[in-house]
């Protein structure tokens, strides 16, 4: 069975564990890269991570883009939104229907 993993600021994260998801707080780019690798090869079809965290981690991100699991989803941290997360949501569904649904031809 898949889990879902939370990484990130402990501050921004800790609330999940609530939830019943795995929370991996992480301190910096090196321990930050390590992890993700090890969870994407084993059982997390989904790993949700801060925006910050996102951007020291920019390549190995992007490596697992083209892989089916695990999707990475882009959460913003206590410090706020970067809005990378909702880009990353709006390229992909762009990229599934053709066309920007949150673009609006009202006058």
């Amino acid at each position: 069975m898949y889990k879902i993993a939370v990484m990130g600021a402990y501050d921004s994260i800790y609330g999940f564990a609530a939830l019943g998801l795995n929370t991996f707080p992480v301190e910096g780019h090196e321990e930050g890269r390590r992890l993700l690798h090890k969870l994407a090869e084993s059982d997390y079809a989904v790993i949700y991570m801060t925006e910050a965290l996102a951007a020291e981690l920019e390549e190995e991100v992007a490596r697992y883009k083209t892989r089916v699991t695990p999707a990475i989803i882009l959460i913003p941290g206590v410090a706020g939104n970067t809005g990378k997360g909702i880009e990353g949501v709006k390229k992909s569904v762009e990229q599934a229907v053709g066309s920007d649904i949150l673009f609006s031809n009202q006058s």
